[in-house]
C-alpha cells in the first residue's frame, strides 16, 4: 500500500506544492483546509498530474475536531505516513506586542500551537508503531526572530518551534522523524502574496506588514521538505538558510 501525507492547511501556495512533490514518489494525499472549492479544485489538478488526492474540509482552529479528522482521512486511506501542518493564510496578521490581548493570543493559540499539538498526539501512536513516520510543521520569520511591530502569531509559532525541536530528540531511534520549516519570505501563489499582490513572476522582494521580504517559489520549500524528510539530519531547515546562521541555532 502507497504511502501517505496528510497536508494541513492545505492551500495553493506551499499546501499543493508539497503534495505535488510527494505525489511524484507515489504517495498519495490528503488535503486539509477550510474551504471545499478550493480542495476540490486543487484535487481535481493533483489528478491530472496523476497524484491521487481527496479533500478532507475541516476548520484547524478548533482542536477538539482533530481526533475525527485523522480518523477520516484514516479510513479514507488507511494510514497515515507523514503530517505537513502550515495553516497560515492570509487571514493572519501581524501587530504590535504592547497592543496583544489574551483574546488575541487564545485564537492564534489553537490555529498555530493547540491544533498541531493534537494532530501529532492523533497521528504518533500509528507511526511509532509502524517504526516509520514524519512530522513535518512550517512556521514563519517571528518564530525564530522576534520582531518589533511583528507579534501575534510569533510567541505561538515559537512555541511549535520549542514543541517539534523537543520531538526530535524524543523520537531519535524511533524511525519518526520531526522537523520545522522556518520561512522568511513571501510565497508566491499564496493567500498572504495574493493580498500583498505578489505576481508568480518578477519579483524578487515584497514589501509586507512594514518589512521587506525576499520572494520564493513554494516549489522550492517543497524541495526543502522532501530533502528534510529523506535525509532527516537536522530538525530545522530554513529559508533563506542565513536566518538559522543569524540565529544562533546553527545552520541548516
Amino acid at each position: 500500500m502507497s504511502k501517505v501525507i496528510a497536508v494541513f492547511g492545505a492551500g495553493t501556495g506551499l499546501g499543493v506544492s508539497v503534495a505535488r512533490r510527494f505525489g511524484r514518489e507515489g504517495f498519495r494525499v490528503a488535503l486539509v483546509a477550510r474551504r471545499k472549492d478550493r480542495l476540490d479544485a486543487l484535487v481535481a489538478r493533483l489528478a491530472d498530474e496523476g497524484i491521487e488526492a481527496a479533500a478532507f474540509p475541516a476548520d484547524l482552529s478548533d482542536p477538539t475536531g482533530v481526533p475525527a479528522l485523522v480518523a477520516a482521512i484514516r479510513e479514507h486511506f488507511g494510514r497515515i505516513d507523514v503530517i505537513e501542518y502550515g495553516p497560515i493564510g492570509g487571514d493572519v496578521s501581524f501587530a504590535p506586542a504592547a497592543q496583544l490581548d489574551a483574546a488575541t493570543l487564545e485564537a492564534y493559540s489553537r490555529l498555530l500551537l493547540l491544533t498541531p499539538v493534537e494532530v501529532v498526539r492523533a497521528v504518533l501512536p500509528e507511526m511509532t508503531g509502524r517504526g516509520d513516520g514524519a512530522v513535518l510543521v512550517t512556521t514563519g520569520l517571528t518564530a525564530l526572530h522576534p520582531t518589533p511591530n511583528l507579534s501575534g502569531p510569533g510567541p505561538l509559532m515559537s512555541a511549535v518551534r520549542n514543541y517539534v525541536y523537543c520531538l526530535n530528540g524524543e523520537l531519535a531511534g524511533t524511525g519518526v522523524y520531526a522537523g520545522t520549516l522556518t520561512i522568511g519570505a513571501m510565497i508566491t501563489g499564496s493567500e498572504a502574496a495574493e493580498n500583498a499582490q505578489v505576481s508568480p513572476q518578477g519579483e524578487t522582494d515584497v514589501s509586507f506588514d512594514g518589512m521587506e521580504f525576499p520572494v520564493v517559489h513554494p516549489d522550492e520549500l517543497a524541495e526543502h521538505y522532501w530533502d528534510m524528510y529523506t535525509r532527516r539530519d537536522r530538525v530545522e531547515q530554513a529559508h533563506p538558510t542565513a536566518l538559522l546562521a543569524h540565529s544562533g541555532t546553527g545552520a541548516a
